[in-house]
Order: structure tokens, then sequence, then C-alpha cells
């Protein structure tokens, strides 16, 4: 079973409001992107949110998740991390963790990176792309008690660089998918739509 991690706990502190609510081509940012991680042929969808999220979860009805709360979103991402990896089950063999503010992600990514799991055996399979390593990323089961000892706002970083030997990257011929962390980045990206 392969499951799938989208972190939408996050503050929003340098956008100055909700920016998973914000609207982007007529859908919330939130939506746009798990609509996306739903339809990469994942097993589960887990969406980690922060405690007050009756907004978020009702930009989600009608897909197909679970929920987990990260109980400390000010504390940063890893908080995130960790909420959604302890919710997987223990059939799950594998996550590819995604970033709510990232609703872009061309299908080919996930699709890439699962087969080049399944090709190499790696514990972690990472994109690059032309402008350097991005999101999503996989992590085999092997690597889930690293991912639960996460602390700050990091995320997975330092999980990722602590053994290149056990990193699979998969290069992309494509600008790394934009995020929404700006008023700007926003604007950009809503321009692109």
């Amino acid at each position: 079973m392969i499951a799938g991690i989208v972190l939408a706990a996050g503050l929003s502190r340098r956008m100055g409001r909700r920016k998973l609510l914000l609207d982007l081509g007529g859908q919330p940012v939130i939506r746009r992107a798990v609509e996306g991680v739903a339809g990469w042929g994942l097993d589960e969808v887990v969406v980690v949110m922060p405690p007050e999220h009756a907004d978020l979860a009702a930009a989600l009805a009608g897909i197909a998740h679970r929920i987990a709360v990260n109980p400390t979103p000010e504390t940063g991402q890893a908080g995130s991390v960790v909420a959604g990896v302890a919710a997987l089950g223990p059939a799950v063999r594998a996550v590819l963790i995604a970033l709510g503010d990232q609703p872009s992600v061309p299908r080919a990514v996930p699709l890439g990176l699962l087969g080049a799991y399944r090709a190499t055996a790696r514990a972690i399979v990472a994109p690059r792309y032309r402008d350097g390593r991005g999101n999503p990323v996989l992590f085999d089961a092997s690597v889930f008690p690293e991912l639960l000892r996460l602390t700050g706002d990091a995320g997975a970083r330092a999980v990722i660089d602590a053994d290149p030997d056990r990193v699979a990257l998969v290069s992309f011929d494509l600008p790394m998918p934009p995020d929404i962390d700006t008023p700007e980045d926003y604007e950009t990206l809503r321009g692109r739509l």
C-alpha cells in the first residue's frame, strides 16, 4: 500500500492570510492540491491540518481523504510530517509527501517517482527539476522512524540529506512546480491559469 500525505497545517505567515483557501481558478488552493494527489493512483490520501480546520475540511468535500491534525503547527513543518506519518496504518509500505500550497504538480512527477521506487528499491525518491531538488518526495516505510523524530521547520530535508546512497533522484525537464508563500507567488500562479 502506498499513501499520500498533503501538508496543509501551515500558518501562512508570509502570506498574511489563509493561503490554502484562496481562490485559484474557481477552487481553493487546498482543493486543487488534494485533488491532484488523489489523482496519482495512491491507495489513500492523508491531509494534515491545524487544530482549527473546519474551513479546510469543508473545501475538500467529496474528495476521498483522511484528516490528521498537527496539534502544534506553530512549531514548523516537521510537526506536520510527524502527524501525517503517525496517521498511516501498518500496511503502508511507502508514502509520497506533497505540499498543500503546491497545487500544480504535473502528474508525470509522482508517476516518475513511483516508477523509480519500484525499479531501484531506494528508500527515498525525490524529483530534480531544472532549478533543483523539490517536492513531492517518496519515502519507504524503513525511513518512517526517522520522519517521526523530525523537529523544526525544515520538513524532511535532513532525512533526505542524511545518506545520499539511499536516495534516487529522478530528473524532470520541468521548472519546479510553484508553491504559494507570498501574495506575489499567488498572483503569479493565478496569472498562469
